[in-house]
């Protein structure tokens, strides 16, 4: 586990112990500062650097392997991985429900998980949407807001992202209080299962944002912009039990880790 957790935990450090700072506008120019301030990216230039070369492994790696993947897997197939995948993370999202003081949704949940892991045989099937029991997503990162922790300077890891320091904090303990994250240690079978789990998150992710992550590289004049703007506008929805995204904000982090896609996981 302490494996796990280190790579969040250290991006943290590293991200918060550089000094690449954004040059402040004059304090003169009101609007300046305004939009400074409203971006909340004091470490800009150390972030337009890891989206640089996150974009790199990105363009050789995640992006090849998304299509592989799309290609060898007939969509049936994806959306039974898919649905599996959101039955997983199921008690993770229970946990927050619950920490957050949200009984109506954590009963959701569990009915979610119990019909999904019966009825859809394991989650292959989301037979409790057929119910009535729609899917939401919750996070550490968001019970922590609602806690009123602030999110802190918005930050860009690659692989993972565009986060902030409140988020990478969730994605550690969510990752901790993972039932997998625990008993993968316990045997080689449930080892292979974390993993497999891991890989097929990062491949569903990616998969589901190609047209997105394209359409956002062709039709913006300034992608990190774009990207930044749309994570923040989509975790300040998800933070208020809002619903769906809009459809500009949602998933167009392309990263295998915070900037996840607003299916259930």
């Amino acid at each position: 586990m302490a494996k796990r957790l280190a790579a969040p935990v250290l991006a943290i450090g590293l991200a918060l112990g550089l000094s690449a700072c954004a040059t402040r506008p004059d304090p003169a120019d009101a609007e300046a500062v305004a939009e400074f301030n409203a971006n909340n990216d004091p470490l800009e230039p150390l972030n337009r650097g890891a989206y640089f070369v996150h974009d790199g492994i990105d363009t050789l790696v995640l992006r090849p392997a998304a299509e592989i993947y799309r290609f060898f897997l007939p969509p049936e197939l994806r959306t039974a991985i898919r649905n599996v995948l959101a039955n997983l993370r199921t008690p993770v999202i229970l946990v927050n429900d619950l920490l957050q003081g949200d009984t109506q949704r954590a009963a959701t949940t569990t009915g979610r998980f119990l019909v999904n892991t019966t009825v859809g045989i394991g989650g292959i099937f989301d037979r409790a949407t057929e119910f009535g029991l729609l899917g939401h997503t919750e996070d550490f990162g968001q019970t922590l807001a609602v806690w009123g922790a602030p999110e802190g300077p918005y930050l860009f890891i690659p692989v993972l992202g565009p986060s902030n320091p409140r988020d990478l904090v969730g994605t550690a303990v969510d990752t901790a209080i993972h039932p997998l994250t625990w008993t993968g240690n316990s045997g080689e079978t449930l080892e292979a299962i974390t993993i497999t789990r891991t890989a097929l998150t990062a491949l569903d992710t990616r998969e589901s944002l190609i047209e997105t992550v394209d359409q956002v590289k062709a039709g913006s004049l300034d992608p990190y912009a774009t990207i930044r703007s749309a994570y923040r506008q989509r975790r300040v929805v998800e933070i208020r039990n809002q619903g769906g995204a809009p459809a500009a904000a949602r998933g167009t982090g392309f990263g295998v880790g915070t900037g996840v896609p607003q299916q259930q996981r």
